[in-house]
């Protein structure tokens, strides 16, 4: 596919290629030679602001010439295809918005390079998003877009081979906290046992002590629930190890304990396995290169996917550190407090780093729901979350995108507070397999 544009930048570069290369399989040429394009008979697009001859004719708002990050005046619209924005009037243009500067605006996550409210946990809130403010955060608008750029396409040049797109399932589970009660060290069992006592807690007492003896199993561990779901339902699975010291929000059985090592190795041997950074990575220099290195040492093999823990993502700062260690695939893009699509897709994208202004090698992939999210902020039961789950599923698999779920190895218990969202875990698994 040649494209014309009248000034080729990297952001029009960057986005033709994820688009029309990465996600729909077409090799892309750009050109700003006015003639040369006219008289070449290739298939072609023009972008920029009027038609050339008779060519795919997308016209060019203007924000993908642009550099730097500024305050966008953006009108989301709807018809009955769905939600869009970066509309013109242009008669000539296949579509009635700019889908390129759309779809750029959200891939790039241009909304969070600019000021913003945060939430407790300093991370960028859904709704400061322009997705949930228009009502289409859940729906993967890109790929719906992106569906549509390829029939056009088809229509004038059924010749062209476009990429089979297919739907696929990914279950990821991030490990917190391995153990409730083993392997936690005397003096934090020996503070956990007083603070039992002094809340009346005797159950747990009782219940700790039976699993320190070996007379039960710990309540945590349910890898074998987990491994023997994923092999009956033949399902993709990346776990994600937080192995920071011990802090407020790094709880962890101690990354040098040999249980906790042996399940490590035990895991990675029926799954992929990346690092979940610990709560202060962001800002810790070394933080990151250390536990990386950790779970490096323990698995003897190199570690190149990454989900930051609490999903505290500071665009691009977290990449760069990424990025830096060699980390080439994240999987933290989503949000805590809400299910949906935080970069409008469900399909996987190298990102684009608009403070250097040029593509990267990273590969984000991005994450529809967490459990969490469906009990702790929505506030729904076991039941209600099943229709949310399956609503999500069916919006991916119109769209031929990849479904990617996150749940943690404590919530599968089944017991006390997470009673029936081992149901859920299960009808999950049901509705999303290809």
């Amino acid at each position: 596919m040649l494209v014309y544009s009248h000034s080729i930048t990297n952001r029009a570069r960057y986005i033709f290629h994820v688009m029309l290369g990465d996600m729909l399989g077409l090799e892309v040429e750009f050109t700003n030679k006015r003639d040369e394009f006219i008289s070449s008979d290739k298939p072609k697009i023009s972008y920029t602001h009027s038609k050339l001859g008779d060519e795919l004719h997308f016209r060019s708002t203007g924000l993908l010439h642009q550099k730097g990050v500024e305050d966008q005046s953006i009108r989301v619209l709807e018809n009955e295809q769905g939600k869009y924005f970066y509309a013109h009037n242009s008669q000539d243009s296949e579509l009635n918005f700019d889908v390129f500067a759309a779809s750029f605006y959200l891939l790039s996550r241009y909304e969070e390079c600019l000021p913003h409210l945060r939430d407790q946990y300093n991370r960028f809130e859904a709704t400061e998003s322009l997705a949930f403010k228009h009502g289409f955060l859940t729906e993967p608008v890109v790929d719906q877009w992106l569906l549509r750029v390829r029939d056009i396409i088809r229509r004038k040049y059924p010749e062209l081979k476009f990429k089979n797109r297919q739907y696929k399932f990914v279950s990821t589970i991030d490990i917190d906290n391995a153990y409730a009660y083993k392997n936690k060290g005397f003096m934090r069992t020996a503070g956990a046992y007083a603070r039992a006592i002094l809340n009346g807690k005797l159950k747990e007492v009782i219940e700790r002590t039976q699993v320190l003896l070996g007379r039960k199993k710990d309540p945590y561990d349910t890898y074998d629930f987990q491994l023997s779901t994923q092999k009956e339902f033949a399902i993709e699975t990346i776990y994600f190890f937080l192995l920071a010291d011990y802090g407020v929000n790094d709880k962890n059985v101690p990354y040098y304990n040999q249980e906790f090592q042996s399940l490590i190795k035990h895991l990675a041997d029926y799954a992929q396995v990346g690092i979940h950074p610990g709560f202060n990575s962001n800002e810790k220099n070394d933080k990151l290169t250390v536990e990386k290195k950790r779970l490096e040492k323990i698995i003897h093999r190199s570690v190149t996917k990454s989900r930051q823990h609490f999903l505290i993502l500071h665009i691009p700062h977290t990449y760069h550190k990424l990025i830096e260690n060699d980390i080439t695939e994240d999987y933290s893009m989503g949000y805590a407090a809400h299910v949906g699509f935080r970069a409008g897709t469900c399909t996987p994208f190298r990102f684009y780093d608009l403070d250097l202004e040029t593509p990267t090698e990273l590969t984000v992939y991005p994450f529809a729901m967490m459990e969490a999210t469906l009990k702790y902020y929505m506030k729904l039961s076991p039941e209600e979350s099943k229709t949310v789950v399956s609503d999500i599923v069916r919006k991916v698999k119109a769209v031929d995108g990849t479904f990617m779920s996150l749940w943690h190895n404590e919530t599968l218990t089944d017991t006390n507070i997470w009673k029936g969202w081992r149901d859920v875990f299960l009808h999950m698994m049901r509705e999303a397999k290809q």
